[in-house]
């Protein structure tokens, strides 16, 4: 598996979960990575501890949904280092009051922009730099509700989701070409804090039994790792202690 020295990747949402995970995994692998949330000091934090294990972290704060602001970090990015190897486009959001009984368009904005057009405006920074180089790699974090139509992500989560996955698969339809790898990761239940925006929280004995955030971040590294000539699609990865399965388990007894 290559390293990932004089690699430079940029990763959204990390300042806590998956993001967070991706960019410990990354920077210990040797990439210099850029940290985008929304906290300055969720991120400033993350830095932190990249910094005190030796590698080399950079700070751009940006609420994404703002094109502007995209436009803002893609603009850092060519000033400082004139390259972009990996994006892990992975911040999203989730409501509380995410049911239809309760959504509004200003509730459904949220959503939409979120955890779709948000992971669109990064891809539209992303790509002059990969074409450029002919040579880039994609990682956008989805969901199984981005596969798999339920109940518990709410039905706005699901749609944006799903059309993170065919964003994903359209990338690489039309940017092979170009040496581009597009990779959609498709994660189950991850003990992250977005839990805590669900409507009935579980507990830390329920959340111990999902998917880690560390699961993600070395999964992220595999697929960075991986060499040009070949990109991983689509990637599921959920906790062997599956709550859905065990729920449809209980139905037949």
């Amino acid at each position: 598996m290559a390293n990932l020295a004089g690699k430079i990747a940029w990763i959204t949402g990390a300042g806590s979960g998956i993001g967070e995970a991706a960019a410990l995994a990354l920077a210990e692998d040797g990439a210099t990575v850029i940290l985008t949330g929304r906290t300055r000091a969720k991120l400033d934090d993350v830095a932190r501890r990249i910094h005190n294990a030796a590698g080399q972290a950079h700070v751009q704060p940006a609420d994404l949904t703002d094109k502007d602001q995209v436009r803002h970090v893609g603009a850092y990015i060519a000033t400082t280092f004139n390259r972009l190897d990996i994006l892990v486009n992975n911040a999203g959001v989730n409501i509380v009051d995410r049911h239809w009984d309760k959504l509004t368009p200003e509730s459904i904005d949220t959503m939409v922009n979120g955890n779709l057009t948000a992971a669109l405006y990064c891809v539209t920074v992303a790509l002059p730099f990969m074409r450029s180089q002919q040579d880039g790699l994609i990682i956008h974090t989805a969901s199984m509700a981005g596969r798999f139509i339920g109940g518990v992500s709410g039905p706005i989560y699901v749609a944006a989701k799903h059309g993170i996955v065919a964003m994903s698969h359209g990338l690489n339809m039309e940017e092979c070409v170009n040496g581009i790898r597009s990779t959609v990761f498709l994660p189950g239940e991850v003990a992250t804090p977005i839990l805590d925006q669900r409507p009935n929280p579980v507990g830390p004995e329920v959340r111990a039994k999902m998917v880690q955030p560390a699961d993600c971040g070395d999964l992220i590294r595999y697929i960075a790792g991986l060499p040009k000539h070949v990109v991983m699609n689509e990637v599921h990865l959920a906790p062997t202690h599956n709550r859905g399965y065990i729920a449809n388990l209980q139905r037949r007894l």
